[in-house]
């Protein structure tokens, strides 16, 4: 017993050394500042910190697998929910100093959600027509597959399924590149002066925790005077992402995905339903 415990505490340990020099690097680098235009693009630690993460993941680089062995880098997918808890509390905070403000964009927060189904507007047809998927389609453009979203596409058609493929290829391509897309989109998106600084900050919580990190980091960036709104809102936003976006992908999101599946699949593909 004694030996197992030591053994466990071995790649925890590296794990958390190779998380804590990630994270120092990543500070000393700091925030940079990228004109484009009439905007700029903002790189945040965060940024560095993921991208150091991939090019250090031993199925990138095979010679950290010397150090960050099989049993490290399985404890390091456990740890990212536990890790990200702290940052959603943190975020809990700030609603309540702020929930005047909340009130008053209440229809707005509430009717958001129906943005979800833009994923399906978008992705669909690229999935289907471009792309050439079968069912997998369904389930990488019914939404932006995140944890809920997945569970219920597990219930629904279970993730060894065509469906679940589809989810899951969504889910991995967001963790990867989901971070670096909704740090760079908010300040591009704030520099056009079309939307107030307030949809933005609504837009950043589509159920992510990392996603929302980033999102909200680069706008507040763009916007330092407003971080107290942009951060509520934010959390606001993702906490009603979690209320509301399971029973939107139930009844209306995956529903009408499926009959888009029926009606405009290809007959060699709308044959292999179940």
């Amino acid at each position: 017993m004694a030996t197992s415990r030591g053994g466990a505490i071995g790649p925890a340990l590296v794990l958390h050394l190779a998380v804590l020099a990630i994270v120092v690097v990543s500070e000393i680098i700091g925030l940079i500042r990228v004109p484009i235009g009439i905007g700029a693009v903002i790189l945040l630690p965060i940024l560095y910190a993921f991208a150091l993460g991939i090019i250090f993941n031993p199925n990138v680089l095979k010679a950290t697998g010397r150090v960050l062995n099989h049993d490290a880098t399985k404890l390091a997918g456990t740890m990212i929910t536990i890790a990200i808890m702290p940052f959603i509390a943190r975020f809990g905070t700030t609603v309540g100093p702020q929930i005047e403000k909340i009130i008053a964009a209440g229809p707005a927060l509430i009717l958001q959600e129906l943005g979800n189904l833009g994923t399906i507007l978008i992705a669909f047809p690229v999935a289907v027509f471009l792309l050439r998927m079968g069912r997998e389609a369904i389930g990488a453009s019914y939404s932006i597959d995140r944890e809920p979203n997945l569970a219920l596409i597990a219930d629904k058609y279970g993730l060894n399924s065509p469906e679940g493929a589809g989810a899951m290829g969504v889910y991995a391509t967001g963790t990867l590149i989901g971070t670096f897309v909704f740090a760079l989109m908010p300040p591009l998106v704030h520099g056009l002066g079309i939307f107030d600084v307030r949809a933005l900050a609504m837009s950043c919580g589509v159920g992510s925790g990392s996603m929302l990190a980033a999102c909200t980091g680069g706008l507040v960036a763009a916007v330092p005077d407003q971080k107290d709104l942009i951060l509520a809102l934010a959390a606001a936003s993702n906490i009603l992402t979690y209320a509301t976006g399971l029973y939107a992908g139930l009844f209306l999101a995956l529903p009408l995905t499926e009959w888009l599946y029926r009606t405009c699949a290809p007959a060699d593909r709308a044959s292999t339903m179940h």
